[in-house]
């Protein structure tokens, strides 16, 4: 199993990977980032609300006591790392906004070992080290980076990373108790309960009428949220949480990709350099068991 919950979590990131191409459509209409950070939640809770409501109630059904571990996944890190990043990214650039919010998999193997007893191997040192040169690579930060990052920006950015990687410790727990199904959809909840206000999307209602608008929010919340959130949960069911978050990282990896494919975007040595250091942190990961220790 542990096998099939590697390529859940790949095909989750390369998933990730697409937000681009949709959240270009949602700021082509006029939305902010966190108007469409507000639309991907709610469109994801809306949905797959409906999609529960008929094959599969059961799955609608929690303990109220136990709110704290979707508070946990929804607020705590979807809609926390998505403000940090946001921030990260107005006070400096998208290259060092991403570098610093995949710093993730270090705070996920750090807390992992932590709450789980997941052993820190140098196997997993080794992918961490080949993830983060390869991010730094991918969104072009070195060689050219020449750009001063100042101190509110590193925090922004780390507390992004922390934020992201909190969806991991808390799904853990919360997949203890409830169905991948469950977790995801109270996830979407949570998150949309809290990112409507705060985004003051209610104020730009007219702008969902345009058919960018329309097309962006459906591919961003099933496309980018829903499928592979759900492939994410399901595959931290039986993978740890620490090689979870290092084969996420697969998503800059498909991001740039699709920069060159659909956008047209420079191919340099470094960024080709830096796509094939995650893949190779992808493969090390994949080796058998034993090999992992």
């Amino acid at each position: 199993m542990e096998k099939k919950a590697y390529l859940y979590i790949i095909t989750a990131a390369s998933l990730w990977g697409c937000i681009g191409v949709f959240l270009k459509l949602l700021t082509a209409a006029g939305l902010s980032s966190m108007e469409g950070v507000a639309v991907r939640v709610t469109v994801s809770a809306l949905l797959y609300g409906l999609f529960l409501a008929c094959t599969d109630r059961q799955a609608l059904r929690i303990d109220p006591r136990h709110w704290y571990y979707f508070f946990g996944t929804g607020v705590c890190s979807l809609l926390f790392f998505n403000w940090c990043y946001f921030n990260a990214i107005s006070r400096s650039s998208m290259s060092v906004a991403a570098v610093l919010l995949y710093t993730s998999p270090v705070f996920v193997t750090l807390m992992s070992a932590l709450c789980f007893q997941e052993k820190i191997t140098s196997l997993k040192v080794g992918a961490l080290a080949l993830t983060f040169a390869g991010c730094v690579l991918v969104t072009g930060l070195l060689p050219l980076g020449q750009q001063s990052v100042n101190l509110p920006t590193i925090l922004f950015g780390l507390g992004s990373g922390f934020g992201y990687a909190l969806y991991s410790i808390f799904c853990k727990f919360a997949l203890e108790k409830y169905s991948a199904s469950t977790v995801t959809f109270y996830t979407f909840l949570f998150s949309a309960a809290f990112s409507l206000p705060l985004s003051g999307l209610h104020r730009d209602l007219a702008l969902l009428a345009d058919w960018r608008a329309v097309v962006g929010g459906l591919g961003i919340g099933v496309v980018c949220c829903i499928l592979p959130y759900l492939l994410y949960t399901e595959g931290l069911r039986y993978a740890e949480a620490g090689k979870a978050a290092i084969l996420a990282t697969a998503e800059p990896f498909v991001a740039a990709l699709l920069g060159i494919l659909v956008y047209h975007e420079a191919v340099t040595p470094f960024k080709l350099l830096g796509m094939a250091a995650i893949f190779g942190a992808i493969l090390l990961l994949n080796r058998s068991p034993q090999k992992n220790s």
